[in-house]
């Protein structure tokens, strides 16, 4: 086990490496797994801490894989002249790809305090292959991730600002909502800029949209991050979705 602080807000870990182990395990690890089989995946896992906004680097050429353990992040992409660009964002018990060899420059910085649990991919996955089991609970992650990046690439190419709020808030909604009465609440720890550049828009346009969704009644906020949708539906109406068939009864 390898434990970093990395970035300058990075301090010491206060959840116990085999704690983190167990969350990583009980969300990936079949029970019938065999010991040999997590003895190595402990030897290969890299335990990190982060602070609110500390930043945890990896190294360019190797692709890693994180676990988010505890706490919510951001997976950042660096372009030529300090240009930064919101790529992704992810919760306690999911999986970040972070990309190496690439083009760019990636980083994973803490929208809260974050513990995360890092592994080389190439490592990983030669473990994840010996047990088929593994490997099939990455594959359906790895699925769920292209499709996030396909709605993402959709929204950034053809949709209106409007849509691209409203399918932001339906995701967010799926993957961190908490049913209140017919509808749901989340609190979101990204800031309206993040949001803004993970969309393609601007900080102005965000805090518009926001508010017009509030006016016509369509969210309901309080604060900075706390965001409630009484109607997914008349969310996810206002979202540019196609409206498919419905099948018929057999």
């Amino acid at each position: 086990m390898k434990e970093m602080r990395s970035g300058p807000n990075a301090v010491a870990m206060s959840t116990t490496f085999p704690e983190l182990f167990d969350r990583f395990s009980a969300a990936l690890l079949p029970a019938e797994t065999p010991d040999a089989t997590i003895l190595r995946f402990r030897s290969i896992a890299r335990a990190i801490r982060l602070d609110s906004h500390g930043h945890a680097e990896f190294d360019p050429k190797a692709e890693q894989l994180a676990f988010v353990c505890v706490g919510s992040a951001k997976l950042v992409a660096r372009a030529s002249g300090g240009r930064e660009q919101v790529v992704s964002f992810h919760f306690a018990g999911e999986l970040a790809c972070v990309p190496g060899g690439a083009l760019h420059a990636y980083s994973i910085e803490a929208l809260t305090p974050c513990e995360l649990l890092a592994f080389p991919v190439g490592e990983f996955l030669d473990l994840a292959r010996s047990e088929p089991a593994i490997l099939s609970e990455v594959c359906d992650r790895v699925m769920v991730a292209l499709h996030r990046a396909s709605e993402k690439s959709v929204a950034l190419g053809r949709k209106t600002a409007q849509e691209r709020v409203c399918s932001f808030l339906v995701g967010m909604t799926e993957r961190i909502g908490v049913r209140q009465g017919n509808g749901f609440a989340m609190r979101l720890p990204m800031s309206r800029r993040d949001i803004a550049d993970a969309l393609g828009l601007t900080n102005e346009t965000i805090s518009r949209q926001f508010a017009e969704l509030r006016m016509s009644g369509i969210i309901e906020t309080s604060g900075r991050s706390l965001v409630t949708v009484p109607d997914i539906g008349s969310l996810r109406d206002l979202g540019g979705y196609m409206q498919l068939p419905e099948r018929n009864a057999a």
